[in-house]
């Protein structure tokens, strides 16, 4: 009998607009990654060797945007399992003339596991992952140790792997869970001051309405 994983995320669609929809069709070829069964060779997707970023849940992808936006020397990728907020990014970044993202549909889980290849990312972030407050759905978030160990993997020696969450719950656990990965180390004496370079998102302008504090966790690579 074959195990069936537990998945972090429940498809919740939501309302797509006509022009998301439109762009999910018009923009895809040029922004999008249809994941194979191999490995990705990412100098062919961008069509250069540079620094690559990867977001995982990028959400509305508003943030990845305006990180790809000010760095067109970085290479950055997304991966987020809900289509509107896909073709919200796709629809921004056409009209942008971005030309240093790539975007995947799927779950991250399966495309760092099996598509990315060891050490080729400089930075890895996953900011304000869907938290699962209740106790008896912890199994399904998305930091655990199988998934944090493929995470260091895939970074390069000296490579960041950058958390934000506003529950304090979650980020406590997302804390035990990266120090008791050997690759990686805490850049900070527990959580991290936010950097200066973390765009906000909208869960955390949310979170904040609301009166949540938010936890910074920034580790590396070892060398």
């Amino acid at each position: 009998m074959i195990e069936r994983r537990i998945r972090s995320f429940v498809r919740r669609e939501g309302r797509m607009t006509p022009a998301q929809q439109r762009a999910l069709v018009e923009q895809w070829d040029r922004y999008g990654i249809d994941p194979g069964s191999g490995q990705l060779d990412l100098d062919a997707v961008f069509g250069r060797t540079a620094p690559r970023i990867l977001e995982i849940g990028f959400g509305d992808g508003e943030a990845l945007l305006t990180l790809a936006q000010a760095q067109p020397e970085t290479d950055f990728l997304g991966i987020e399992v809900h289509r509107p907020g896909v073709g919200h990014l796709l629809l921004r970044a056409a009209a942008l003339e971005i030309g240093n993202l790539r975007v995947i549909c799927a779950d991250a889980v399966e495309i760092v596991e099996q598509g990315l290849a060891d050490a080729v990312l400089d930075r890895i972030q996953i900011y304000f992952p869907d938290p699962w407050p209740k106790a008896r759905h912890h199994k399904r978030r998305l930091i655990q140790p199988p998934f944090a160990a493929q995470l260091a993997r895939v970074l390069q020696p000296g490579g960041q792997l950058h958390l934000a969450t506003d529950w304090e719950d979650y980020a406590l656990h997302i804390l035990a869970v990266l120090d008791a990965v050997p690759e990686l180390v805490n850049t900070a004496d527990g959580f991290a001051p936010r950097p200066l370079w973390r765009p906000p998102t909208k869960f955390e302008r949310r979170g904040q309405r609301l009166g949540h504090d938010v936890w910074d966790l920034l580790f590396e690579r070892r060398m």
